[in-house]
């Protein structure tokens, strides 16, 4: 039973006056409600509770809650609460919908209790609604309607990894543990769900008829043996903790960077690495610092800025992930962060070190950079052409926030990769932003190509074609270039390299209807793309019909054996050839072989380019004038032209634009 103590009133977020806390948005706890356990349980027949929780859901930045997010408040949190005060549990802390800081995850239940000797209880609950489920391996369970989702078990192992790797050495002691409740289900169909070896075999899976225990019981099944109920001052210490990551976590994903074969360094790659490392030994402290306040402020001064650009393929985001790795090795008491405004190369960075369940917030979302900025002392900004605009100062408001604030930032860009109307940085505006803001400035330039097979003629080749005086390619060098007279073709070629061994991908302008959702259980993707050949020589007229890649990732309903990689994983994953990508799934990465469907909305008219935005699908672009989506056109189809490694082919739907092609790329 937990002692009795006095309460502080539940509250949202952080706002609570019970606790003297700071308003939330420049707090470090977002939640959307958090209190004792018995206040919380008999708010829930308050109808406005669940309207309030919403709110707050969008205050602290989670986004906006769709029906079936609040849908599963409403069914989940009464067993929970419910059963915490069955328990005697009445008075311990409870905080639903938990973010860690910068983002990264984002907890059901968090549970808070006191322990003898000042330490603190943590009890991370995982809800699920669900109820049978077939356990496909260590990490996914395929669900009764077909889904395939993350093992709950080791979801929940990932949480309480945060926990233990990412406390200061000045914070309370923590006891973390972790439950998964099936409240739905039946102990038979929980027992399926059980872990019962290695290191997440002391996490229980409950079910609904666990929930019914004896009283005495519960507390042990939820366990919340031996927590007594936490005061103000315990409540306000777990509140107050700066998270950050510990040094073998450093070690540790540092570690996998350095020694990850997709980010060796060369030529300007590696100037440009010995001299950052050179400005962060003068702003940051080393290894052996202690960390806190003091630990970021910089040793030289206020602070610098440091701009590196590129073109595509000059190895821009290889010596960013080489960079962190090596601050994380050397300046651990800086807490370097890594940020991009791209989802698909962060969900690969997350897949490189998915390993360490507890790095993922080494990786925060770029809509956490101001919350990052505050908890680190070195920013590295990947893409950052793509970081929305709308700031004081002709700088995007959250990085001009940045640049003023952290004692390092290092920020990659292409000025020609800026892909929609709200986007776009350059390198003049940061410069003279970190000069008002007192931070010195210093640039760099990657002007090597290590994607297109080393090929610079290739890449001046592409950049002459689309913004200068196309010439035709002479072949003189190892990248090979071609045409294909059809999608058929471009099909055909990508399966036998695949088939070979090799990585192909086909990517196409956002001129087709692209269908977001699918019902469940489907194995197949709609055919969304549709593609008109004329009757050749020895071919009849056809329609070549593809698929888009998947919103999400497509399962065998039966085995839960992958079909379709998640499109921000569709550049690498099994099965990603035989969907189609376009620029936002393509940005950022690169595979061997690429072929490229160049749409109707750029075609080559009169001796130039002429846009055709009322043809394009993409919302944010196809209701701008014909010269402005230009811009964005030529940008978009120079991204998906310069993602091949070793060989490009590229097929064009307008007879015309097809015809130009040819005159500039001779048959091999």
């Amino acid at each position: 039973m937990v002692e009795q103590a006095a309460t502080a009133p539940a509250h949202f977020g952080i706002t609570g006056s019970g606790l003297g806390h700071t308003p939330h948005a420049e707090g470090r706890v977002a939640c959307v409600a958090s209190g004792r356990a018995g206040e919380l349980a008999a708010r829930l027949d308050d109808p406005s509770f669940l309207a309030q929780c919403a709110a707050r859901y969008t205050a602290v930045g989670f986004g906006v809650p769709g029906d079936s997010e609040v849908r599963s408040w409403r069914n989940s949190w009464p067993p929970v609460l419910r059963a915490l005060v069955r328990a005697g549990l009445s008075d311990v802390w409870v905080y639903l919908e938990y973010g860690t800081p910068g983002g990264g995850r984002r907890l059901d239940v968090l549970l808070v209790g006191a322990r003898p000797g000042g330490a603190l209880g943590l009890v991370v609950v995982e809800l699920k609604q669900w109820q049978s489920c077939r356990v496909l391996d260590a990490e996914r369970v395929l669900r009764a309607d077909g889904v395939v989702t993350a093992h709950p078990v080791f979801q929940v192992a990932a949480y309480r990894s945060f926990f233990r790797h990412w406390r200061p050495e000045e914070a309370p002691e923590l006891d973390v543990r972790a439950v998964v409740l099936l409240h739905n289900a039946t102990a038979e169909e929980a027992a399926v769900v059980r872990v019962g070896a290695g290191a997440v075999a002391d996490i229980p899976v409950l079910s609904g008829a666990d929930l019914a225990a004896p009283a005495e019981d519960l507390a042990g099944l939820l366990r919340c043996e031996g927590l007594s109920t936490p005061g103000v001052a315990e409540v306000r210490a777990f509140e107050g903790i700066r998270w950050e990551p510990s040094g073998r976590l450093l070690d540790h994903v540092g570690t996998i960077l350095e020694g990850h074969s997709a980010f060796a360094l060369v030529g300007d790659q590696q100037d440009a690495f010995v001299r950052i490392r050179a400005a962060a030994a003068r702003y940051l402290p080393g290894r052996g610092v202690p960390a806190g306040r003091s630990g970021v402020e910089g040793r030289g001064g206020a602070g610098a800025v440091i701009t590196v650009r590129g073109g595509p393929g000059s190895g821009k985001t290889a010596l960013a992930v080489r960079l962190l790795g090596r601050l994380m090795l050397d300046h651990p008491a800086a807490r370097p962060r890594f940020l991009t405004p791209s989802g698909t190369l962060r969900a690969h960075l997350l897949d490189a070190v998915s390993g360490h369940g507890a790095a993922r917030e080494l990786f925060p979302s770029i809509t956490s950079l101001r919350s990052a900025a505050r908890q680190a002392g070195a920013l590295i900004i990947d893409e950052a052409q793509r970081v929305t605009r709308g700031g004081a100062n002709g700088l995007p408001r959250n990085l001009a926030e940045v640049v003023g604030q952290v004692p390092l930032a290092v920020v990659f860009l292409d000025e020609r990769q800026v892909i929609r109307p709200d986007e776009g940085i350059t390198v003049e505006e940061i410069r003279d932003a970190a000069r008002r803001l007192g931070r010195v400035h210093h640039h760099l330039e990657l002007t090597g190509s290590f994607r297109c097979a080393g090929s610079a003629a290739y890449t001046a080749w592409v950049d002459d074609l689309l913004y200068g005086t196309p010439r035709p390619w002479r072949g003189q060098d190892t990248y090979q270039l071609g045409l294909a007279t059809d999608p058929f073709e471009l099909q055909r070629w990508v399966e036998q390299a695949t088939g070979a061994g090799h990585s192909a991908r086909i990517t196409a302008g956002f001129c087709w209807l692209w269908t977001r959702h699918r019902p469940r259980g489907a194995t197949t993707l709609p055919l969304d793309i549709t593609i008109d050949t004329p009757a050749g020589p020895d071919t009849p007229a056809r329609t070549w019909r593809a698929a888009w890649n998947a919103a999400t990732a497509l399962t065998h309903p039966d085995d839960g054996r992958p079909l379709a990689p998640h499109n921000q994983l569709w550049a690498s994953h099994t099965g990603g050839h035989q969907q189609i990508g376009c620029v936002y799934t393509a940005q950022g990465l690169e595979y061997q072989h690429s072929g490229v469907i160049i749409g109707p909305d750029l075609t080559w008219t009169n001796g130039r380019w002429t846009a055709h935005p009322q043809q394009s699908r993409d919302e944010t672009l196809r209701h701008l004038p014909a010269d402005q989506y230009l811009r964005y056109a030529l940008n978009i189809y120079r991204v998906l032209l310069t993602r091949g490694t070793h060989t490009t082919r590229i097929h064009s739907t307008d007879p015309h634009t097809h015809h130009h092609l040819t005159q500039l790329i001779k048959p091999r």
